[in-house]
């Protein structure tokens, strides 16, 4: 669940009530511990006794906003702090838009609860719709813009959400999949009897930019699979994810 960091006190409380409901019916409520409905969420989420995950764009060392220190002391307690960046990096602007395909990635879905044209949950936004994910926006007042963006998303085929069955309706049947496909997935390890990491996968990424459907097309991996495997071969510095899919940074 993502939104505006200057969210208004509708779409707090929005944020709020959708996260405790989400948890009481076992989904656990993914977000990125942001000022606004990011915060919100997590403690939507945490007022039903429940668990939630908070990405960071920080190191876990670090509390940002500093406001969240009980928010963030909470979630430890009852879920889980992540972060993809080391323990004692600090707040760089760069750095949250790169972990939102973190947060979309964690998720079958996306809710974007509040968000104008240019916010910053769009990319979070779009990385799900590149991941194969669901997408919602909830929608709301024309007038001001604070919610255009959802409205953006809502034109372009997201699930337009007023409640939560409007979101229960569209995972229950991914949820059923997804466990059931859960056994034939292949455990993420090196390739044997290689130096290279994922060799069919490297193949298939170039050194400009390569779409990610390209990538799954040339592989014949799972889209799943892909996902997990080229995040395992960015943190080990072969491939670097850019706007339009990825590039490949070390030849063999």
């Amino acid at each position: 669940m993502v939104g505006s960091r200057a969210a208004s006190h509708g779409g707090l409380s929005l944020a709020f009530q959708l996260a405790a409901e989400l948890d009481s019916v076992g989904l656990m409520v993914v977000s990125g511990m942001a000022a606004g409905i990011d915060g919100a969420a997590h403690k939507g989420a945490l007022s039903r006794s429940g668990q939630t995950v908070a990405v960071l764009g920080t190191g876990v060392e670090q509390i940002y906003p500093k406001g969240h220190r009980q928010l963030y002391e909470d979630i430890q307690q009852h879920g889980a702090v992540i972060s993809e960046f080391w323990p004692s990096v600090t707040a760089f602007a760069g750095n949250f838009p790169k972990r939102n395909r973190i947060i979309s990635g964690l998720a079958l879905g996306t809710l974007v609860v509040e968000a104008r044209r240019r916010s910053g949950s769009l990319i979070s936004a779009r990385t799900a719709m590149e991941q194969g994910r669901e997408v919602f926006a909830v929608p709301g007042a024309v007038l001001g813009g604070d919610h255009q963006g959802c409205h953006d998303l809502i034109k372009n085929g997201a699930k337009l959400v007023e409640s939560l069955a409007d979101i229960v309706e569209e995972l229950s049947p991914l949820l059923q999949s997804h466990l059931q496909a859960l056994p034939s997935y292949v455990p993420l390890q090196t390739e044997h009897n290689s130096q290279l990491p994922f060799k069919t996968l490297l193949a298939s990424v170039g050194y400009e930019t390569t779409p990610l459907d390209v990538v799954v097309e040339q592989s014949g991996i799972t889209l799943d699979l892909v996902l997990e495997q080229l995040l395992e071969l960015e943190l080990q510095g072969w491939v670097a994810a850019v706007p339009g899919g990825y590039v490949r940074l070390k030849r063999n």
